[in-house]
């Protein structure tokens, strides 16, 4: 089951903690690391919101949780396979977090979405990839309907940012962090 997140609510990083927290404590595996595997490319602004987030997550320094997928490496349809192995056999015991951008109805634009299972990457372009991850986390970047590509290229970056923020501070709620230097 998937939680709606409405993130022009003053509350909504405090809601998508509150579910990711409970999504954590649902998983039925044991585990004994974290993986972010945030997904997208940064050659298209509405499919950055993954490497965004990840951009902003390792920026903190937390033992064992890991980030793949930033805008100086991202992970996209070209290497998700490769990553997804390379994870699998360095973190065989690691709770996976997908995060990608998605599109949806006009109701839901820029609503988060959370829950258990895999996130299916690059479904709402009609790509075929592996579903990846045991929790989701879906930025609502634009509507779908046709031309889904055009639609990706011609959303808002102020949309993208605003819904990355929110996860990312959401996420942060959660997870101990050690603030590192920032380089801007």
């Amino acid at each position: 089951m998937a939680f709606y997140i409405d993130t022009k609510k003053e509350s909504s990083s405090k809601e998508i903690a509150y579910l990711l927290k409970k999504c954590i404590l649902h998983h039925p595996g044991k585990w004994s690391e974290m993986v972010f595997l945030c997904i997208g490319s940064d050659r298209m602004t509405g499919d950055c919101l993954g490497p965004y987030v990840g951009h902003q997550l390792s920026r903190y320094e937390t033992q064992g949780i890991y980030v793949y997928g930033t805008l100086t490496h991202p992970v996209h349809a070209l290497n998700l396979q490769k990553v997804t192995t390379f994870i699998e056999a360095n973190h065989p015991e690691a709770l996976v977090i997908a995060i990608d951008a998605s599109l949806g109805s006009k109701k839901h634009l820029g609503y988060v979405t959370i829950g258990n299972g895999a996130l299916y990457p690059g479904a709402g372009v009609q790509k075929e990839l592996p579903p990846v991850g045991d929790i989701h986390i879906t930025g609502i970047v634009n509507i779908a309907g046709i031309l889904e590509q055009l639609t990706l290229q011609t959303t808002r970056l102020s949309t993208v940012i605003s819904l990355a923020d929110t996860i990312t501070e959401g996420i942060l709620d959660v997870i101990p962090t050690e603030r590192l230097i920032q380089t801007l």
